[in-house]
């Protein structure tokens, strides 16, 4: 085999998963969010149980053939694969949890067990972040979780994700939302 030949395999073998890695570590965790919700999804979908080698076998599946993959022809930011293993991992195990966060948030019309199940995984997704991130401010969780909510929805779902994650960060973290959102401290580059 000439050095030619296996400098073109190396090179296929590496673009063969079409993983674009790159984007701004902002653009990561938001990819990281959004495929947590996709997963999260997943889960409820099947009916897999919150806990055990399920849930493993799905953030692995993402993390090997999805996260910041190339589907036909666009190209993806490769999410942060720790924060979306947390997330689903944390949603799904804690899932009692979160639960009885978002149903005391919820309108008693508006059952967790009777909402769709994608808007389901948005506020557990969010719920999660809320309740254990508290490195970051609750209000650009929200803002997150918002734009997760209009990657896939284009009615009234983004406001009430909206509605209901302020209601879980004013039960869970009420200080830090009385303090303006720092990343608004940023001076504007003009």
């Amino acid at each position: 085999m000439s050095n030619d030949d296996a400098a073109g395999r190396a090179k296929q073998k590496r673009g063969s998963r079409n993983r674009t890695g790159g984007g701004s570590a902002k653009a990561r965790r938001k990819a990281a969010r959004l495929a947590a919700v996709q997963a999260l999804y997943q889960i409820d979908l099947n009916q897999i149980e919150p806990t055990g080698i399920a849930v493993e076998s799905v953030i692995g599946e993402f993390v090997n053939h999805r996260l910041g993959e190339e589907i036909d022809g666009a190209k993806f930011v490769a999410a942060d694969p720790q924060l979306f293993a947390d997330i689903v991992r944390g949603a799904a195990h804690r899932r009692t949890e979160v639960d009885g966060m978002l149903a005391s948030a919820l309108e008693p019309r508006y059952a967790l067990d009777r909402l769709e199940l994608l808007m389901r995984a948005i506020l557990r997704a969010g719920a999660y972040e809320l309740f254990v991130h508290n490195d970051t401010h609750p209000r650009i969780l929200i803002s997150e979780y918002v734009d997760v909510a209009h990657a896939f929805f284009a009615a009234r779902e983004p406001g009430m994700v909206n509605g209901v994650l302020d209601h879980v960060a004013r039960a869970l973290r009420p200080d830090e939302l009385a303090q303006p959102d720092p990343s608004r401290d940023q001076p504007k580059d003009r």
